[in-house]
């Protein structure tokens, strides 16, 4: 019986494995984690991170070899990952001063970068510029003339693609929509805007254009969406060598892809993604008479998300009679902030205890003084005990990112695991970390 237990309980694991009774991941078990780095923590999975990136690329180059996979550091921006993507063969998607100058330090060719962001400023796109990063995103008229004046400054010329909104929805959660009608990015297809943007776009000596952009939503869970973003953009391409007389030398789609956050998710194959996209890419090429462009994608959450999981230790625990019991752990909202941002939801498991049968539901949550601040409405665990280690899986993309510090807590550290080494990447804040810009009081 007990046996048998073991065996559904690990079934459950979105990350890792049991060894008796324990969560282990990368050859490390949860115990040693949480004696050796403390709790919270950021835990990645070296292997799974290389082989998501090499999925895309070996796809890639399987289907549509004048292709090239780009790592949307967004999802999780830090030294390491930048250049382990980089070295499983991806470019680096980046969106800020920051992100930028994280890839450089972490030693990837600025060629290799990509730049977008909805209102960068004329520093970043100086800093771009002078740095050489290899394609910039245009995602707006005043992205243009600011392109225009520093070129003319700088007297250089840059590789721009432009950002195009082709009015598509996916099934996501409205924050993470991007490429519909109502969106801060790119310039709209339905009302024209695009067409404009790309006559503009043609008329700037210091602007040369390589090619179209787009990307339509994040944790997308179908394939039907993505294909009539690829449809639309190559509309758009086959009029651009019809009424302007330019070719799209380089087509990305960008990315969106989702991943399992609970067991019962059934995303798409990263293959099957690919496929579909340079099998629609490539027939439309045909029909129109267009040479094929280079086929880009931008994956962030489904490199990092499914790698990652957060370890935490169970604090207070608070029953309320016939409504909920709050299972309370060291983390929350400030390293977490996606359940509180857009009600995203997560899988998880008691790290020491996965032998034994889950009960009752309880309620995750986090120790930030607001009540919104909780992780995981509702969870089926053994019964939970204060000191307990809790992980929650498939957080690898989104929250180290998208971490602060809310009631001042410092964020966790980062660690990659793999073949029973656990090594830090991005270290624990610290109080004087948190203080360190702060001005003393007269």
């Amino acid at each position: 019986m007990e046996r048998k237990l073991a065996m559904e309980q690990a079934a459950s694991l979105l990350l890792g494995e049991e060894q008796d009774g324990e969560w282990v991941v990368g050859g490390v078990g949860a115990r040693r984690l949480a004696r050796e780095h403390g709790t919270p923590v950021y835990v990645l999975d070296e292997a799974r991170l290389r082989a998501n990136c090499r999925a895309y690329v070996t796809a890639l180059r399987d289907t549509y070899p004048n292709s090239q996979a780009i790592f949307a550091s967004k999802a999780l921006c830090c030294m390491a990952t930048c250049r382990l993507a980089y070295d499983e063969g991806m470019w680096v998607d980046v969106v800020s001063a920051g992100e930028i100058h994280t890839a450089l330090r972490a030693g990837v060719p600025a060629g290799a970068l990509m730049l977008h962001g909805n209102n960068k400023t004329r520093e970043e796109l100086a800093l771009a510029i002078e740095a050489g990063v290899g394609r910039i995103g245009v995602d707006n008229f005043n992205d243009l003339e600011w392109l225009d004046a520093l070129t003319r400054e700088a007297g250089r010329r840059v590789d721009v693609l432009l950002r195009l909104t082709p009015g598509i929805e996916p099934h996501t959660h409205k924050a993470i929509v991007t490429g519909g009608v109502d969106s801060k990015f790119g310039f709209g297809i339905p009302d024209g805007t695009a067409q404009a943007a790309v006559r503009r776009t043609l008329e700037l000596p210091g602007v040369r254009l390589r090619g179209l952009h787009c990307h339509i939503g994040s944790q997308v869970m179908e394939l039907a969406p993505f294909e009539q973003a690829a449809h639309s953009m190559m509309e758009i391409a086959a009029w651009m060598a019809r009424d302007c007389g330019v070719s799209v030398e380089e087509l990305d789609l960008g990315g969106g892809l989702g991943i399992r956050y609970l067991p019962a998710d059934r995303p798409p194959a990263i293959r099957d993604y690919v496929t579909t996209l340079a099998g629609i890419v490539r027939d439309r090429a045909g029909a129109a008479r267009i040479p094929l462009p280079r086929l880009m994608v931008e994956p962030g959450r489904s490199i990092v998300g499914d790698a990652g999981a957060t370890l935490y230790r169970i604090g207070a625990i608070k029953p309320i009679a016939g409504i909920r019991t709050y299972v309370s752990v060291d983390g929350g909202m400030y390293e977490n902030p996606r359940p509180a941002l857009y009600q995203a939801r997560y899988e998880a498991a008691l790290a020491e205890r996965l032998r034994e049968p889950r009960r009752a539901p309880v309620t995750i949550a986090g120790r930030c003084c607001e009540s919104g601040d909780v992780l995981i409405w509702e969870t089926a665990l053994p019964e939970p005990r204060p000191g307990d280690l809790l992980v929650i899986f498939s957080t690898g993309a989104y929250t180290y990112s998208m971490a602060g510090n809310y009631n001042r807590y410092p964020r966790p550290p980062v660690v990659f695991v793999q073949d029973g080494k656990a090594r830090v990447v991005v270290g624990r804040e610290t109080v004087d970390d948190l203080l360190s810009k702060d001005v003393p009081p007269a």
